[in-house]
């Protein structure tokens, strides 16, 4: 790896560690050998290659992070090469992270991007406690979430070693940059009423007078898809053939009440609640996450404590405020979770309650329990669903849930399942 760090390109970061200034941490040591030693030991996982994964990735690259992976399951359309610099016509349908490291590999001397394009939830824990700082351009609640638990749950070697998780969202003309270090600071699902719920639009308008060609494609994710499951399975955004039936369907419901304006493109963003990008919000929050991680790495400045939000639909604002943890927090806290339930409650209920319910926010959770001789039962499993859907509508005292007992949730949200321990006597709370 080329790690020339005298004068020309890296002469700017030079400034900055090999002298020090007015802002500089009290532990920070300046080092003639300091920036080749972030260059060659310091490693860098990179999730999302998408608006706002490319760039962070020429962020941190220019920054002088030349060890660096990125991860991302999705290829390229049309449609990215506004925004997403890495790309170029002649690479729509190729692997989005395949093609951002190439890209960086060429035109950074030295750049040793790896890519892989694969689902996060494809890699073991063992992947991610290899590197030393995980930043996250996600545009899913879902994935942060996931990652979220992954690094919260992480036993790496030394014992008590934290990876930082840096993570950047965009929506539009607003963006947020949040520092979070495992155990100590205010994790994902700390803050998880931050996230705005995905906008619903009301069942008996969708079904009986669709006005809008949102409601036709609605119609079709939540009336005809589980009514016909073209392809045997739930639906997938990420792909194609799903997106292309949905679309397909939406557009003879719309031919049937008149409506017009449904495209693929809307299709795929009213099925993956995707929010329009803006390039300039996406450079603005990747400069601020490359910020923090090269303070976090080199200590030449106080990190952000730990939360900054970006606004700049009318004027630009940004405000930086500290989230504080969440003592009964899901994921980072060791306690499990309580909740009340009214005695005849029902299996259905709880699932219910665990998606629809702002702290929990899960998308499918499955259920299991010990029972009291030891053995372990599934109450409820999608995966399972022939074998215990019978289950939902039983109530839990007759599934052999009794005061205290405590349930394990699995869900897409999460990789360790959190524990929720019953009572009942009142209406459901948490």
């Amino acid at each position: 790896m080329e790690t020339n760090t005298g004068n020309g390109r890296w002469n700017h970061l030079n400034k900055l560690l090999t002298r020090t200034g007015p802002c500089a941490d009290g532990s920070f040591e300046p080092s003639e050998t300091l920036l080749s030693d972030i260059q060659k030991y310091c490693k860098i996982l990179v999730v999302g290659a998408g608006g706002l994964g490319c760039e962070l990735l020429k962020s941190l690259s220019l920054m002088g992070f030349l060890n660096m992976h990125v991860i991302d399951m999705d290829t390229i359309d049309l449609s990215n090469l506004n925004r997403q610099f890495l790309f170029r016509q002649s690479d729509i349908d190729k692997p989005k992270a395949e093609v951002a490291a190439s890209f960086i590999n060429k035109r950074i001397p030295g750049a040793q991007v790896v890519p892989h394009y694969k689902r996060i939830q494809d890699c073991d824990s063992d992947f991610y406690s290899q590197f030393g700082i995980v930043v996250c351009g996600l545009d899913s609640v879902v994935a942060r979430r996931w990652i979220n638990s992954v690094l919260v749950s992480l036993d790496v070697d030394p014992p008590n070693k934290q990876i930082p998780l840096i993570d950047g969202g965009t929506e539009g003309f607003k963006g947020n940059a949040r520092i979070i270090i495992p155990g100590k600071s205010a994790c994902i699902e700390c803050t998880l009423n931050l996230y705005p719920p995905q906008v619903n639009f009301p069942l008996c308008t969708i079904a009986q007078t669709p006005r809008l060609p949102e409601h036709c494609i609605e119609y079709v994710r939540m009336m005809q898809w589980p009514a016909e499951t073209p392809f045997g399975k739930d639906i997938d955004g990420d792909n194609p053939e799903h997106i292309q039936w949905i679309f397909e369907k939406a557009l003879e419901r719309g031919s049937q009440y008149g409506i017009s304006g449904i495209t693929y493109r809307l299709t795929q963003g009213v099925v993956k609640n995707i929010i329009p990008a803006v390039a300039s919000t996406n450079a603005v929050i990747a400069a601020a996450c490359a910020t923090e991680v090269f303070k976090l790495v080199s200590g030449c400045a106080p990190i952000m404590n730990n939360y900054m939000v970006f606004n700049d639909a009318d004027g630009i604002y940004a405000y930086t405020y500290e989230q504080e943890k969440k003592k009964d927090c899901m994921a980072c806290s060791l306690e499990s979770q309580i909740i009340t339930l009214r005695e005849e409650s029902t299996l259905r209920e709880l699932i219910d309650f665990l998606i629809e319910s702002p702290v929990y926010q899960m998308r499918s959770p499955g259920v299991t329990m010990v029972t009291a001789e030891g053995r372990n039962k599934t109450l409820y499993m999608k995966t399972l669903r022939e074998h215990t859907e019978a289950n939902l509508s039983k109530s839990l005292k007759d599934l052999g849930v009794r005061e205290g007992t405590e349930v394990n949730v699995t869900d897409v949200t999460s990789l360790i399942p959190p524990i929720f321990k019953i009572y009942f006597d009142s209406p459901m709370t948490s």
